[in-house]
């Protein structure tokens, strides 16, 4: 085993303008089956009562102008914590995510893949939640969330001059590190909310704009990951053959995200 024998989890979680959904995020914390934990939000000045949202969960708050990868690595320089652990605000946990975190350190692991699903209403919602249930196990897409804290901190954290893409990038340093990665079978839910088409064509849009730097710091890696039809939907055909509605609906959705995402990238070039 690597850390102390009930090692302080520290939980970072960047916001701003969070509080359709901070809160369900940090209920599912204190839900946590462990809890010899912290919670540090950096906040990016939100106008309306993430912060006071989080300070009445016991967070310890951080305010910084820094966008999210710089935002993290301030997170990471506050935290107490023998493990990080990196949640977005629209993340709900299962409640055993933590100890299973930790029977994986135990076992050696020295950052941990937490398989993650999408929740949300309405027909894009469900098609996004097709998507993703794709993903699970695919190592390609997956990346860790999880880091002990000597392990993120010998990568030197996220790269800060990534806005997309810096969760792959930093997995892979770690991977060739020589770190070990493990998963766990405990869930983070995404909470979509009311997807629209429009809405993640626009998130995809603005990614674009930042991808070309990921992508000329892993072109290899890059060229798996950013397909249109990504590897994980043929080894999973049978689960898309099984819904074809929202198998037809997600290709719709993958093609206009593809399409927006190399336009963004043109836009990011100029």
């Amino acid at each position: 085993m690597h850390t102390a024998k009930n090692p302080l989890f520290s939980v970072i979680i960047p916001t701003k303008n969070s509080e359709a959904a901070i809160e369900k995020c940090l209920k599912s914390i204190k839900k946590q089956t462990y809890h010899n934990l912290e919670v540090i939000v950096i906040d990016g000045f939100s106008t309306d009562k993430t912060r006071k949202i989080a300070e009445n969960y016991g967070a310890i708050t951080v305010l910084t102008k820094d966008r999210r990868s710089k935002a993290r690595n301030i997170g990471s320089q506050k935290a107490k914590g023998d493990l990080f652990f990196f949640l977005d605000s629209d993340m709900e946990l299962d409640p055993n995510v933590f100890s299973e975190c930790i029977e994986k350190v135990r076992e050696g692991y020295q950052a941990v893949i937490i398989p993650e699903v999408s929740v949300g209403k309405g027909f894009w919602a469900q098609c996004k939640k097709l998507e993703k249930s794709c993903y699970i196990g695919d190592e390609n897409i997956e990346a860790a969330r999880v880091f002990e804290r000597k392990t993120f901190e010998s990568v030197k954290g996220y790269d800060e001059e990534l806005e997309a893409g810096e969760d792959w990038d930093l997995n892979q340093r770690v991977k060739k590190s020589s770190f070990s990665v493990g998963r766990i079978h405990a869930l983070i839910k995404h909470q979509e909310g009311s997807l629209t088409l429009l809405g993640t064509v626009r998130k995809k849009y603005q990614y674009g704009k930042t991808l070309g730097t990921y992508q000329r710091k892993h072109p290899n890696m890059a060229k798996q990951q950013l397909r249109l039809i990504r590897p994980a939907f043929i080894v999973n055909w049978r689960k898309l053959a099984n819904d074809p509605i929202h198998a037809i609906g997600m290709l719709v959705m993958k093609t206009c995200e593809f399409g927006a995402g190399w336009l963004g990238s043109i836009s990011g070039e100029t």
